[in-house]
């Protein structure tokens, strides 16, 4: 059994992979963390919470002065009744008091994984792939439920959390703080990692020790953001990237979100992740329910290789849907750095013309084909083709690019309208605005309210019309401003800070619904590039344009930093031309490939501007590329050395069968009289021996353990990549 309860000991035991979680209902029903680690048989007492009495530290009971929420490990902690540290929930009464008291009522264990009623999250595809344990808790004065859900994979080291409150009172409550989890760890004795960034230089790794007090990663942004990711990692001082203890939380939501960890004063640590509280309030009537996003917790005892490992596989196959989860994805061209706005029908063909000759499968239009869309200020929401650049509409160019034998891709951005715009002057109030305020405008755009419906099914009926119009196969999702006024004509005062999750919830079904009518297209969703690289994202769209920044050294470390927690068949990754447009840094395009192949391949630049000499070479890694294309997609991933660290980079990918292996290196500045270098391999299997094209024939076990001299290049940015495959003895 994954899920079990001991009605003697009161004890919850969560068996998931190899690790255990453990919980105990305490004293009269309030619901305490015991352990979350490495597989334990049974936790039979070694954990016992000590009884003290701590100054300052208040006590429910007045005649028990060694008990105090203050000091008791929880699952969900409330504020106002004695503990002070931060809470996972908070609700306002009509009293306009905020006390609330949860304590156990019942729970129910049960196979399977349900689903989260509108918002995106794991799956199973059988019952017995994990089971479920739902916690009832109520505060009996107010007739508020609050079901904790927990999920146990199986198969991995996963264990799932989501809260669904329910007001079963008389009276209106308000939630003033929602969160999905909290766990209490019982020492700060840690560090922890999360993704901080910008546009153009996302998801870098920023790794530090727990200090006193709170830390957090946080948006407030309207959406996951570049500045931060959805994500954070307790680490075991001592762990690295292939030992030590991780604790991985990753939450499955693109909007406002807060993922902290406060450090108390005996030291212990709390963490908890959710939607922002942050402007946030959500008004439940009674018989009314509010359903919190999940968060993925992932333990590993192999480093943050392993923890790594475990993200990927769930998300690449039990987060990802649809007909492209397991589908190799195809090579593309897109014509954005080529041409920006400026293009017509016959400037496209010619690009998909040279594409076709180099063994490329896909041609993507992007920004510019709608409206009067001739630069960014103006017509975004006017879908209909601009028939001045395209006399032929899409239809027209779509088969002139199958003719070529090549797919036909578009970009949309579908949830931005543009002052100067038909869509905009006729409902003015289809935007986020407040009364009486000005209209702040990003990239001289304003954001549509996807928390009116209205709006989510005029944009569904209208993008399914552009998607129907033509033999279309891939459609990027670009998003590219941040939410400012944020407000709906559609909702009464008392709902406005609701504004910001009803419209993620308006986005998911608006994504789900188009998504689910063209399921022969490959969606990859897209924010300024990494701006909404999220969970909740993969779930209805398999990849994600992973930076703006095109540039090959600059993508060491936004990939390297992605790969943290997102599977690489999710990473988009292109060639662009040099200098390059962002930061105008000359890579070789051996190097610029070799980068783009460690990901969902493509280029972005003008190949009808190239030499043969240039040409040809595309051709070379095109083909390559076809010949690793689901090692790279879908192998074993592995960190060889970070660029956060030192002036290089590698990792590797391995076959599930460990047969074959894919292995780059990259060196960003040369140096002069440079010592001797050696790069250990993972993943390989030490009986085996692996013949390294142009290197000769290797056990695996020295490859791992003794490391392949790296040989000598002179030149800054250079890279190497290496074919693996194993050879009888």
């Amino acid at each position: 059994m994954a899920v079990t309860y001991n009605p003697q000991t009161k004890q919850f035991h969560l068996r998931a992979g190899k690790a255990s979680y453990v919980m105990q209902l305490f004293r009269s029903g309030y619901l305490a963390h015991v352990y979350w680690g490495k597989a334990v048989r049974d936790v039979r007492g070694a954990r016992a919470f000590p009884r003290l009495d701590r100054a300052f530290s208040p006590n429910p009971a007045p005649s028990d002065r060694t008990f105090s929420l203050d000091t008791l490990p929880q699952e969900y902690p409330a504020y106002g009744n004695t503990d002070f540290r931060s809470p996972a929930y908070q609700v306002q009464l009509e009293n306009g008091s905020t006390v609330t008291d949860l304590r156990y009522k019942t729970h129910r264990i049960y196979k399977g994984k349900p689903r989260l009623n509108g918002l995106p999250a794991t799956y199973v595809e059988h019952e017995q792939e994990a089971e479920t344990l739902e916690i009832v808790l109520g505060d009996a004065l107010i007739g508020l439920e609050v079901t904790l859900q927990y999920t146990a994979y199986e198969k991995w080291n996963v264990i799932t959390r989501a809260a669904r409150f329910e007001n079963k009172g008389g009276e209106r409550l308000k939630l003033l703080r929602a969160l999905s989890m909290s766990v209490d760890f019982p020492t700060a004795d840690y560090d922890w990692i999360h993704l901080p960034g910008a546009w153009g230089r996302e998801r870098w790794i920023e790794r530090r020790p727990l200090v006193t007090g709170v830390q957090a990663a946080e948006s407030r942004r309207g959406a996951s953001s570049h500045q931060q990711n959805p994500f954070i990692a307790l680490v075991a001082k001592n762990a690295d990237e292939h030992q030590g203890e991780v604790y991985g939380f990753s939450f499955v939501y693109s909007g406002n979100f807060l993922a902290q960890v406060e450090v108390d004063q005996f030291h212990t640590a709390r963490v908890s992740m959710g939607i922002n509280p942050f402007d946030f309030t959500w008004l439940l009537e009674p018989g009314e329910s509010f359903q919190t996003p999940e968060v993925v917790m992932v333990y590993s005892d192999q480093g943050l290789n392993g923890m790594s490992q475990t993200y990927h596989e769930l998300y690449r196959t039990r987060l990802a849907r649809g007909a492209f989860r397991d589908r190799e994805r195809p090579i593309l061209i897109n014509n954005w750095e080529a041409t920006y706005f400026d293009f017509n029908e016959e400037k496209l063909v010619n690009i998909a013309k040279t594409a076709a000759k180099l063994g490329i499968e896909l041609f993507v239009l992007d920004d510019g084909w709608f409206g009067e869309r001739d630069d960014d200020r103006r017509s975004l929401g006017d879908w209909i083709v601009n028939r001045r650049k395209l006399p032929n509409g899409l239809d027209g160019l779509a088969k002139q690019v199958n003719e070529l034998g090549l797919q036909f891709g578009l970009w949309v951005e579908p949830e931005m309208v543009s002052p100067n715009s038909e869509l905009y002057r006729k409902h003015p109030d289809w935007c986020l605005h407040v009364p009486n305020r000005p209209r702040s405008e990003g990239r001289n755009q304003l954001v549509l309210d996807y928390s009116r419906e209205d709006v989510c099914d005029y944009i569904i009926e209208t993008i399914s019309n552009v998607l129907a119009s033509a033999p279309i196969t891939y459609v990027k999702w670009d998003m590219n401003r941040h939410m400012t006024e944020i407000g709906s004509a559609a909702l009464p005062p008392e709902r406005q800070r609701e504004t910001a999750h009803r419209y993620m919830l308006g986005l998911y079904r608006v994504m789900d619904e188009i998504t689910s009518r063209f399921p022969h297209i490959l969606f990859e969703s897209c924010s300024g590039g990494g701006g909404r690289f999220d969970p909740g994202m993969l779930y209805y769209m398999p990849q994600t344009w992973t930076s703006d920044n095109t540039d090959a050294v600059s993508r060491l470390k936004i990939q390297y930093g992605t790969s943290l927690v997102y599977p690489i068949s999710a990473m988009g990754a292109h060639v662009s031309a040099v200098p390059n447009h962002q930061v105008g840094r000359v890579a070789s395009l051996k190097t610029r490939g070799h980068v783009a192949m460690s990901g969902n391949f493509g280029y972005e630049l003008d190949i009808t501007k190239l030499t043969e000499t240039e040409k040809q070479m595309i051709k070379q890694q095109v083909a390559f590329y076809k010949d690793v294309r689901r090692l790279v997609q879908f192998g074993t991933f592995y960190r060889l050395l970070s660029p956060f660290e030192g002036n290089e980079a590698a990792w590797m990918f391995v076959s599930a069968d460990r047969s074959e292996a894919l292995v780059a290196y990259f060196r960003v500045l040369a140096e002069a009289n440079a010592p001797l270098s050696y790069l250990r391999l993972k993943g390989l299997d030490p009986n085996q021996d692996y013949e390294i094209e142009g290197l000769g024939v290797y056990g695996g076990d020295e490859l791992m353990y003794a490391g392949v001299a790296l040989p000598y290049r002179s030149g800054d940015f250079i890279s190497m990549m290496w074919r693996l495959k194993a050879v009888q003895r």
